[in-house]
């Protein structure tokens, strides 16, 4: 069992990111593992329900700005720190998270992953590298711990090192 909770792209902007992402171009869907496909997306993480992209499935890469977004709900000025970055999602609505998966997702051991620590404010407060061992669960636990002793610390994003891109997102408990 894990001691924070990961979490996806929510609802309304899946929603708004399946007609225009927040690079304001056009979502242009496409079908896992179809030889036509613009880029081989099997196995890829879903940020819309924290799982790998099956073949056969409709996805599509977008652009997706996740601090600009929690900023806006918050009233937080990310400033410099406003980034966009590559996600897979859905292309149709699905049905999230399974709640009932165990773990984190997406921790493939020898995965290199950065937790960047954001302030209320939506400034950068630091960050760490982190090289998933055997026991990855326990590994991120640790890290999100030390991001959390920070009481300045809001929020973390997980991202893959290799990408840039978000993996999830964990709030202050």
């Amino acid at each position: 069992m894990t001691r924070y909770t990961p979490r996806p792209i929510d609802a309304t902007a899946l929603k708004e990111l399946r007609t225009a992402d927040d690079a304001g171009r056009p979502v242009r869907p496409f079908t896992a593992g179809d030889d036509s496909a613009p880029v081989d997306c099997v196995g890829s993480p879903l940020r819309c329900c924290l799982r790998p992209a099956r073949a056969g499935e409709r996805v599509a890469l977008v652009s997706y700005a996740p601090l600009r977004r929690w900023a806006a709900a918050t009233g937080a000025e990310p400033e410099a720190y406003d980034e966009v970055g590559p996600v897979f999602v859905h292309a149709e609505e699905c049905g999230g998270p399974d709640p009932h998966a165990p773990g984190y997702p997406f921790t493939r051991t020898g995965a290199l992953r950065v937790l960047r620590r954001y302030t209320a404010a939506g400034h950068i407060a630091g960050g760490r590298l982190l090289e998933l061992p055997e026991d990855a669960d326990a590994a991120l636990d640790a890290a999100l711990d030390e991001a959390f002793a920070d009481p300045g610390t809001a929020l973390v994003h997980v991202r893959a090192v290799e990408y840039g891109c978000l993996h999830f997102e964990v709030r202050r408990p």
